[in-house]
């Protein structure tokens, strides 16, 4: 039983991660209409970005441990310099495609996703070489019942788990909430009640790119290790989570995201290849006996 608990905390800071990656493609998709494949680069554009504001805050470092406050300081950094770069991202590349087929914004998506991978690369301060990421938080450990649970994965689960609730909260109780929900049911039509659509979009983007460098510090902080292409296969693997949940649907990411990662332990436990395997398992069956997700609603378009 100890052993099982143990699984189930791996999954649950491993479905975190997926959770808070599985929003920002939800809630594109939900607004705009559109596959945001460079999404995933935003996880590795948030860690690599963290890694060098850790290394600008060294000096304020005590036998290499940040204070709380140098360490909300650092993720709030990268948080709104991510955003602001999804933002940048949305305006620059998709904007201009926004009345186009779909299929336009689709190749763009991968065009932008290939150049954040690569981009990066050129640079000599960054390169293609992996780094270590440096320790933010804390790494007490605890014994529970004979489950092992780190302080760390403490501050990750729940972390993430407020991230969640205050999306939650602002997409359901606050105006530009509203505004999103108006949006995604009829841009046209709220467009005519004086809604600022790409204001509306613009604000998508900062808020899913911000959560999605949140999830990429926090899967360094256990993994600690960045690279240029960390976004890309942690990025499918959200998108999963993202159609198993529903895509579209806030509580659908959160759900799929943790099915995805607890389910992704214990199969890893069985076989390591049947760990890499699972979440595609579970996608085609899902896709087969509910199309539209679990928390998802089939709809009908008008032709």
């Amino acid at each position: 039983m100890s052993t099982l608990m143990q699984f189930l905390v791996y999954g649950l800071q491993l479905g975190s991660v997926y959770a808070l990656l599985a929003l920002g493609y939800t809630m594109v998709y939900g607004i705009v209409g559109m596959i945001n494949f460079a999404h995933g680069d935003f996880l590795m554009i948030g860690a690599l970005g963290t890694f060098f504001l850790a290394q600008a805050f060294s000096s304020f470092a005590v036998n290499g441990t940040y204070s709380g406050l140098i360490v909300a300081l650092i993720l709030f950094t990268a948080m709104v310099g991510t955003g602001l770069i999804g933002v940048g991202v949305e305006a620059i590349a998709y904007k201009p495609l926004r009345n186009r087929p779909k299929m336009s914004a689709l190749i763009t998506a991968v065009g932008v996703s290939m150049f954040l991978e690569n981009f990066p690369r050129a640079l000599p301060f960054i390169g293609p070489s992996p780094r270590s990421f440096p320790m933010l938080f804390p790494t007490k450990r605890f014994q529970i019942q004979g489950v092992m649970i780190s302080t760390t994965q403490i501050i990750m689960i729940v972390l993430s788990l407020v991230f969640m609730f205050i999306l939650y909260n602002v997409v359901n109780r606050t105006k530009i909430g509203s505004q999103m929900r108006a949006c995604s049911m009829d841009k046209d039509a709220a467009q005519l009640m004086g809604i600022n659509i790409n204001r509306v979009i613009s604000i998508t983007f900062f808020i899913g790119a911000a959560l999605a460098a949140a999830s990429g510090i926090f899967y360094a902080s256990i993994y600690p290790q960045v690279d240029v292409y960390m976004g890309g296969w942690l990025g499918t693997k959200s998108f999963i989570a993202a159609v198993i949940g529903g895509i579209g649907d806030i509580r659908g990411a959160m759900l799929g995201g943790f099915i995805m990662g607890i389910t992704e332990i214990l199969a890893t436990s069985v076989n390591s290849n049947l760990g890499y395997a699972i979440g595609f398992v579970i996608l085609i069956l899902i896709l087969l006996f509910k199309p539209a997700g679990i928390m998802g609603k089939l709809t009908i378009d008008k032709v």
